[in-house]
């Protein structure tokens, strides 16, 4: 599959990349962010995958998280697709903030007209993966995901859906339970229909009332303040209770910054820039754990 390269920045003695691919799943061209190390010039290197929030493209978490001198110096290469396809031409994408372009929820859609593009949780699965693979110096068996919001539901499931696949999953202010939240009623009853059932696929908390790995490292960093916390989008409180019934380990640190869920992910950059260090310390050295913020 040919990669069309956009953009690519020195930066601490690595590349900051961005790519164009025309992808299989999603019937679209789409770009990534891709950080290689230095170390990327002569050995393979873990990879971290990052999945944004709501609205966010590829550039979002490349431009202001502040995480490349740390996976500079500790060899990790960092992944960060888009959110959902783009220009697909489908009537009411482009209408809702939370819905359809900038919102695919890493699920693979079922209703029309959106089930031959919005196949986001395929792409992030396999098809991107395997791209990144067969073009970049990676280890595909020290692989990790992370994400932010709609992008740490993504990570959830993810992680929670293919057990072995990634060492660790962490996720700021996840959507927890999207099957009781507004903002999943609205995009999975979109894209999947109305049959709750085939909702609960695609929900870390109905999804690990069944996951068999007990010995998955699950990290949830919440806002105290966020406000989407308090007007029950995100439901942390769900999914703890449900890893507490199967016995599965889950840190989750109620912090008392108020970021979380700002429209701009640099207005919390602090917060990252005071642990990224651990973060790529930990992946890099046993890809077994990831300890973000």
């Amino acid at each position: 599959m040919a990669l069309k390269q956009v953009s690519s920045n020195k930066c601490f003695e690595g590349f900051q990349k961005v790519f164009e691919h025309d992808s299989a799943e999603l019937k679209c061209k789409m770009k990534f962010g891709i950080y290689l190390p230095p170390k990327a010039e002569t050995g393979k290197c873990p990879v971290l995958y990052w999945l944004s929030g709501l609205t966010c493209t590829e550039q979002n978490f490349i431009t202001k998280a502040g995480f490349h001198q740390a996976a500079a110096e500790h060899g990790l290469i960092v992944v960060a697709p888009d959110t959902s396809p783009r220009g697909c031409n489908i009537e009411g994408e482009d209408e809702s903030w939370d819905f359809g372009t900038g919102a695919g929820f890493y699920v693979d859609a079922t209703e029309d007209p959106w089930k031959t593009n919005y196949r986001m949780y395929s792409y992030i699965k396999d098809e991107l993966p395997k791209l990144i693979n067969a073009n970049f110096p990676t280890d595909p068996e020290r692989m990790s995901i992370f994400g932010h919001s709609m992008g740490g539901h993504g990570a959830l499931i993810l992680a929670l859906k293919n057990p072995g696949k990634y060492k660790s999953v962490s996720a700021f202010a996840p959507i927890c339970n999207p099957i009781q939240c507004q903002w999943g009623k609205k995009a999975l009853g979109g894209y999947l229909g109305s049959d709750v059932s085939k909702w609960e696929a695609y929900d870390a908390t109905q999804l690990v009332k069944s996951c068999p790995d007990s010995h998955l490292d699950i990290l949830i960093d919440q806002g105290k303040d966020d406000q989407f916390l308090s007007a029950g989008q995100l439901l942390p409180d769900n999914f703890i209770a449900a890893c507490t019934e199967r016995k599965i380990p889950v840190v989750f640190r109620l912090q008392q910054a108020s970021c979380f869920h700002s429209p701009l992910l640099s207005h919390c950059c602090f917060l990252i820039y005071g642990s990224v260090w651990e973060v790529v310390k930990r992946v890099s050295l046993n890809g077994a754990y990831i300890n973000y913020l």
